[in-house]
């Protein structure tokens, strides 16, 4: 029995599963909804209204490289990218309109409850323009620092961007950093006012920083307002004009990209694929550059915004590729595929991610280590930016050190494990990758060069053995309102932040460049940043490379025993402040026992700051009225050879939360 059409839960990868399961018990197929505009209308563009396609399968050899756009909407966070997607899919006839379309193209669930966008989707619109059918191939893309990377890979797809700005905020950091990537890939960019209907909005202002800033003529602006839909068609019209066809061409040999993946427990890899040149078709034998492991494709399509199996792929086409890989680790990002027999050179792919945040992940219980190790590996097909090297803790166990981009880059990671797959792990405290150059020839020879990467503090050296010490740093954006700009300097001061440029944007805004420590960013400086400017300021980084820096390893001690977990490389001149702080929040954080806890923080055998947890204290006496006083000095000595010998037995724990609270320490000053 099938369910009925609509119902909410009925989507996607579910819908598609139980399709498959149907069909081999023989069951009839759902009944066909209505099609959805007259390009669904022309195109067999027909599907099932919860989001399902039928079978009828698109003919994409109607669509010659000419009539191909293939685009990505770039912009600050919460400058409106995927309202003006949804309104570019109702449009085109891809969903009907209706006012549940809100952020259609964010499918994950951390997506809805945050509000931001974390992944790249791709969806392929049917447009008709002036007569001729064209096929517009749109990637929506987050706004957020910490998921730059999957900005640049979605530009690898593209010829084209919208790059859209907020009518009331302006140019904002990273509104400056996307258009430099896309920029730097030599891609046409079209520049889209939005939320021209705010009260507050002033477009002609914008019109002016984008021609200071980016260069580009004000005329070229488009102004809309994406969540009423005005003037969005102009946004297609431009598109098709402004923006070159892919080059690529049918009769050449197959390179396909493949700029991102996901897994699907039933048919395995799912390749999100661009063809820079040939066709690829069900049947056809393909061969990976990377592994060199050859596959026969089980199915093709495009993402409509959920699969459309077609016949065919064209060259300039952007879609889906099935191959049975059943291994996560063979499907590869930035890996060129090919038809069997017919090598090609592989493309360029992308530069490998560069982590800016590394924390130690752990099961809680030890026996979900295998299925954690699954959930880890899946996820990390389809968030590729995230580094895994294996690791061991004594209080721990057996875990992973992981890399990522940024604070809440791991804490979405993080969320998408509970909420995907059901997987508690307690998370260490964040730390930044520094380097050692050695001195001593003994570890030079153990680790086989003079310079040494440090992504655990657990592995610090010591600094007999070190010449000096080397600390990331980050080139940062501000954009402010100018009232702000005293207080802003004064926070970048106190994080050792050393100013390189100042420029007036407009009468009321700043853009600062300042060369920061990353350790000094990567936790709260957001936060401080938001709450002196009253949320008017925006920030962004990128990789500045390293400096030499008066580093310690701090030790955390319970109890006269070191926490692995909790050691913490500082600077020299900060080290006091921050183990203060750090014992004064675990002291916050641990629960009371029956035997006193003594909190410690210390460089090497010298203790620089402590905190004291008192022990549950139980009157003895209570019942004792009168009588000898011997008898009260026995039950008070019992009481403590009792609690020495707890001290000595007992385990303190520490709370996930408490790992958290400590990080928060770390800059606050």
């Amino acid at each position: 029995m099938w369910p009925p059409v609509g119902w909410g839960w009925w989507r996607g990868p579910a819908l598609a599963a139980w399709v498959t399961r149907a069909a081999c018990r023989g069951q009839p197929r759902p009944p066909r909804a209505r099609t959805l505009g007259a390009a669904g209308e022309s195109w067999g563009l027909g599907r099932l209204y919860g989001s399902a396609e039928s079978k009828e399968k698109v003919d994409m050899s109607r669509f010659p490289v000419e009539n191909i756009r293939n685009f990505s909407i770039i912009a600050h966070v919460d400058h409106g990218k995927s309202t003006l997607a949804d309104r570019l899919l109702e449009l085109t006839g891809t969903i009907d309109k209706t006012k549940n379309n809100k952020q259609v193209l964010d499918k994950l669930q951390v997506e809805r409850e945050r509000g931001i966008t974390v992944k790249a989707q791709t969806a392929s619109l049917f447009y008709n323009h002036e007569g001729r059918q064209y096929l517009l191939n749109l990637i929506d893309t987050p706004g957020h620092v910490d998921f730059s990377y999957e900005v640049s890979r979605s530009l690898s797809a593209c010829q084209g961007v919208l790059l859209v700005v907020d009518a009331n905020e302006g140019i904002q950091a990273q509104t400056v950093a996307n258009f430099f990537l896309a920029f730097e890939a030599q891609l046409s960019v079209i520049p889209v006012i939005n939320k021209i209907d705010l009260k507050n909005a002033d477009p002609e202002r914008v019109e002016k920083q984008i021609e200071k800033v980016f260069d580009i003529p004000s005329d070229e602006c488009i102004k809309i307002s994406a969540k009423m839909g005005t003037n969005v068609e102009s946004v297609l019209q431009a598109v098709i004009e402004r923006i070159p066809p892919p080059n690529g061409h049918r009769k050449n040999p197959l390179r396909a990209l493949v700029f991102d993946s996901t897994f699907d427990q039933y048919r395995g890899v799912v390749a999100n694929v661009a063809l820079f040149d040939g066709v690829v078709s069900k049947g056809d034998k393909i061969v990976s550059a990377h592994t060199q492991k050859a596959y026969e494709v089980n199915e093709v399509g495009v993402l409509n915004p959920n699969e459309q199996p077609t016949h065919k792929l064209y060259a300039g086409q952007v879609g889906y590729l099935i191959a049975g890989m059943k291994d996560v680790t063979e499907a590869q990002i930035g890996d060129t595929l090919y038809l069997h027999k017919q090598p090609v050179e592989p493309l360029p792919g992308f530069k490998s991610a560069k982590p800016m945040v590394f924390a130690g992940m752990y099961p809680v219980d030890q026996s979900e280590y295998n299925n954690l190790k699954s959930a880890v590996e899946r996820l990390t097909l389809n968030d590729s930016s995230v580094t895994v090297h294996r690791d061991n803790s004594l209080a721990l166990g057996a875990g992973w050190r992981l890399g990522f981009l940024g604070l809440l880059h791991m804490e979405v990671f993080n969320q998408r494990l509970e909420q995907e797959y059901n997987a508690s792990v307690i998370l260490t405290t964040p730390t930044v990758p520094y380097k050692a150059v050695l001195s001593s020839a003994k570890l030079i020879k153990e680790y086989r060069e003079k310079e040494i990467t440090i992504i655990n503090p657990a592995q610090f050296p010591d600094k007999s053995n070190v010449s000096e010490y080397l600390e990331p740093v980050v080139l940062g954006t501000i954009i402010t309102p100018d009232e702000y700009t005293g207080k802003i300097m004064m926070l970048c001061q106190a994080r050792r932040a050393l100013q390189k440029n100042m420029m007036f944007i407009d009468q009321n805004r700043v853009m600062l460049k300042y060369l920061l420590p990353l350790n000094e960013i990567v936790v709260d400086f957001y936060d401080s940043l938001k709450s002196l400017s009253s949320g008017y300021a925006s920030f962004d980084y990128e990789d500045a490379g390293y400096q030499t820096a008066e580093l310690v390893k701090m030790d955390i001690l319970l109890n006269g025993n070191i926490v692995e977990e909790l050691i913490t490389i500082v600077h020299k001149d900060k080290a006091q402040t921050v183990g203060k702080t750090i014992c004064e929040r675990l002291k916050d954080s641990l629960p009371r026992q029956l035997f006193e806890i003594a909190i410690q923080a210390a460089i090497g055998s010298k203790v620089i700051a402590r905190e004291t947890v008192k022990a549950y204290r139980k009157n003895v006496l209570a019942k004792c009225y009168g009588g000898d006083i011997t008898r009260k000095m026995k039950l008070l000595k019992r009481q403590a050879e009792g609690k020495k010998k707890l001290r000595k037995v007992g385990n303190v724990e520490v709370p996930k939360d408490a790992f958290i609270k400590v990080l928060k320490a770390h800059s606050d000053k």
